[in-house]
């Protein structure tokens, strides 16, 4: 078998691996798809976590087909389709500890149904299955920003994440969402997805744009845009002090990009809002209420992967996805099957 490691700043490699073998609490997953996350590009970068230097095996955006089962794991059996979350895994998988989803067969330690192990409803495939994480993220970020039907929305970065927040908004009947990308093809996908309007914040005004779209409101002798909630899932070093400067009275800003460095925070600017400001991590509850979307959604899932390639051609999908025309790139890690 293979597994994607890293062994140094930049560099990723496919290397031969030998499956621990599995006991009594864990079960194995032949792996069918694996997606892509921009968390594996910024973890290349660093040359591994937790520290530069760590060797890291990659993958954590996985869904296959249980394999084998230890004999005190309850709930799942041989042949039961599953996704894989690898925050409820004891080494996180993909993201620290010893296994990762780009693999042929992915052993996953103590093993819970309902926790690490999620049924794959009837009628979706393994390539959506594989966007439940992604999709999780992106709920979490849409959940924490507390939004309603009727509310006006900002989405900052439509890569799989952005887009998926753009998904669940719309989903949510919130139809007033203006997502922001520098790239056509990814904006394009936004509309596609429901969005009102999907701009190019380089080339517009726009505090203008969002004046006009979705009005404005006096707060405290100054104007602010109508936008009710901006969420940051692109991570540009001027998001916040954009939006603090144009924020109307208690909107809410989330923010789910990893910014690598401090940014100015112009605290002053918001006493006149008293906006929120907060964050968001990974998918603590979500990844059910995703699995449970999916049959509804599966098309419009379908609609955000953007390339397929097969394990052998991993290192190949890696530079893809770096790449800002590219939204998901999904990797089949079962190559034998038809």
């Amino acid at each position: 078998m293979r597994l994607l490691k890293i062994h140094g700043v930049g560099d990723a490699r496919l290397d031969a691996y030998e499956r621990p073998a599995a006991g009594p609490t864990d079960v194995v997953v032949k792996m069918k798809a694996c997606g892509i996350c921009g968390s594996d590009l910024s973890y290349i970068k660093i040359g591994g976590i937790p520290t530069p230097g760590t060797v890291t095996a990659l993958g954590h955006e996985g869904a296959g087909e249980v394999l084998e089962v230890g004999a005190e794991v309850e709930g799942i059996s041989v042949g039961d389709p599953v996704v894989v979350n690898p925050m409820m895994t004891p080494g996180n998988i993909g993201s620290g500890g010893p296994e990762g989803a780009f693999t042929e067969e992915l052993l996953v330690r103590e093993a819970r149904l309902g926790a690490s192990i999620l049924p794959i409803p009837a009628g979706i495939s393994y390539e959506i299955a594989a966007m439940c994480e992604p999709l999780a993220v992106a709920m979490h970020g849409v959940n924490r920003a507390e939004v309603n039907p009727g509310d006006k929305v900002v989405v900052f970065g439509c890569g799989p994440i952005g887009l998926g927040m753009v998904l669940w908004l719309v989903d949510r009947g919130i139809t007033n969402v203006v997502a922001l990308d520098l790239t056509p093809e990814r904006r394009e996908r936004a509309l596609a997805l429901g969005a009102q309007a999907a701009l190019d914040p380089t080339k517009v005004d726009l505090r203008a744009e969002l004046a006009r779209l979705h009005g404005e409101v006096p707060s405290y002798g100054r104007v602010g845009v109508g936008t009710d909630a901006f969420i940051d899932a692109a991570g540009a070093p001027n998001i916040l002090s954009d939006v603090v400067a144009m924020a109307k009275f208690h909107s809410r800003m989330v923010i789910t990009a990893a910014h690598m460095k401090p940014i100015e925070f112009p605290a002053g600017r918001m006493l006149t809002s008293e906006m929120t400001i907060t964050t968001a991590m990974g998918y603590p509850t979500e990844m059910p209420d995703v699995i449970a979307a999916m049959p509804r959604l599966k098309d419009k899932i379908a609609g955000m992967i953007s390339h397929r390639l097969s394990l052998s051609d991993v290192i190949e999908g890696l530079k893809i996805a770096a790449t800002p025309e590219s939204c998901k790139v999904m990797i089949n890690c079962d190559e034998g099957a038809a």
